[in-house]
């Protein structure tokens, strides 16, 4: 598997950020820096695919606002 390393511009000069995205290995959609995994799905995702790792998300389309480690997909956008 190839990462990806992803780099993000801010306005402010004295600001850049640089993160690794992967594909998921074995559970989750994909990791980010090593760190955080990320499941995607809809209104009927639970977490099975992502029980017991640590650090780890479901990014919901079906949802406004967070519930525990469920978060709204589109709220990934507005974190950077």
């Amino acid at each position: 598997m190839t990462a990806k390393t992803l780099s993000v511009k801010s306005k402010r000069p004295d600001r850049s950020y640089q993160h690794t995205v992967e594909y998921g290995k074995q559970q989750g959609d994909f990791k980010v820096d090593g760190k955080w995994t990320f499941e995607v799905g809809g209104e009927g995702k639970s977490f099975e695919q992502i029980a017991g790792v640590p650090n780890s998300f479901v990014l919901d389309d079906d949802i406004e606002s967070p519930l525990s480690n469920k978060l709204p997909l589109w709220m990934i956008g507005l974190m950077y």
